[in-house]
């Protein structure tokens, strides 16, 4: 009995078939889930980036004032220092003066001590009004920093699911979950006010330049009793 050449080749075409339709299954499925993961990731970023608009504005408000009442504790000190030196000199010039002129030279003394003492209080508080600028934006900044840490943890994701689609390694999709995680949790943490975050990261990326340094410190008062 002859053997059909096409009997013996017929298994392997099947075989040949069953696999190339497995492998065409799991590559759609890769890439479903790669897609699903770009789409979810995005619309997170934006979420995210309005919710972080809305903090730099604040911000930004809040170091306009700060350099608003800074500016204007400087001046209160000004008037102060202004009014104790018109006193020693109204003081210095009533020793020369005869007796029916010192009584008009003391009420000009008490008027500028009594401004001085006012300048001062006001000073004080002024100060405590600029601080709570500085908390103000510090909180803010403290938030801003999450949304640039999650929108770069999750930036890195999704060019890594990028390549996932393009490469079809599926251990590539398991790597790209890390930063997805983390960018998740971040973001989260930013959208909800969580108390989280990684120091060691953000002091590289946001260390200033003596510059810009020089530039803080010239907007903060310059003399002792400026604190």
């Amino acid at each position: 009995m002859d053997i059909d050449p096409l009997d013996l080749t017929e298994p392997d075409d099947d075989s040949d078939n069953h696999k190339a339709i497995d492998h065409e299954r799991r590559k759609s499925r890769l890439n479903t889930a790669v897609a699903i993961a770009v789409a979810l990731l995005a619309t997170f970023i934006g979420i995210c980036k309005i919710k972080d608009d809305n903090i730099v504005q604040g911000m930004q408000q809040a170091q306009a004032s700060r350099i608003d009442d800074w500016a204007l504790y400087q001046a209160r000190n000004l008037r102060a220092e202004i009014a104790r030196a018109t006193v020693t000199q109204l003081q210095l010039q009533l020793l020369s003066q005869p007796a029916a002129n010192r009584s008009a030279y003391q009420k000009q003394i008490e008027a500028y001590q009594t401004l001085a003492t006012k300048e001062d209080q006001k000073k004080a508080q002024q100060k405590a009004v600029a601080e709570a600028d500085q908390q103000t934006y510090d909180q803010l900044n403290f938030h801003d920093d999450q949304f640039d840490l999650s929108n770069a943890a999750l930036s890195l994701a999704i060019s890594l699911l990028a390549i996932t689609s393009l490469s079809q390694k599926r251990w590539l999709f398991g790597v790209a979950m890390l930063p997805t995680i983390f960018g998740v949790v971040m973001g989260l943490a930013g959208l909800f006010g969580w108390n989280l975050h990684p120091d060691l990261l953000i002091k590289p990326l946001t260390e200033r330049s003596p510059a810009a340094t020089w530039q803080m410190a010239s907007q903060k008062p310059l003399n002792g009793r400026a604190g």
